[in-house]
């Protein structure tokens, strides 16, 4: 198996890309924090005294996809057509799901899984003075499409 991001020496090296067509590319991503019940209740019921948990995350789960070449080395540059986060509320927790669409060169699972772990991470923000033992955990893609354009 050929490592893309690795040339002859061994050396790291960004993937050139400039021979690559633009085509119609989506990635799903998920992950979940877990907390007290206790907590939980507080966001559904938008309890939390920084303020309203789920909206907040996801402004920044979408801020943190378009970061993702800065915060990612050897990450492209990509110009993303759309990102969308959706939350779900349990018993113990959240689960934290993305979408991102971008008409480019390369893919875009890097940038629904920054937004997927940029949202946990608001989200453990905004909630910490009230639950010391959150986790944050199963941040996985969960698929990624390409499709050529005629």
């Amino acid at each position: 198996m050929e490592l893309t991001h690795v040339d002859a020496a061994g050396n790291a090296r960004m993937v050139d890309v400039s021979a690559k067509p633009k085509v119609l590319r989506t990635a799903s991503a998920a992950g979940s924090i877990h907390m007290q019940p206790e907590t939980a209740e507080l966001i559904r019921k938008n309890g939390i005294q920084k303020g309203d948990v789920l909206t907040t995350a996801k402004i920044a789960g979408i801020n943190g996809a378009k970061q993702t070449a800065t915060l990612i080395p050897l990450c492209h540059t990509i110009a993303i057509d759309h990102v969308d986060l959706e939350f779900e509320v349990f018993e113990s927790g959240v689960h934290i799901r993305s979408r991102a669409v971008c008409t480019d060169k390369t893919g875009i699972e890097m940038e629904a899984l920054t937004a997927v772990s940029v949202a946990a991470l608001t989200i453990y923000d905004m909630c910490k003075a009230a639950d010391k033992s959150m986790r944050i955990g199963e941040i996985r893609l969960l698929e990624k499409t390409k499709e050529e354009r005629t």
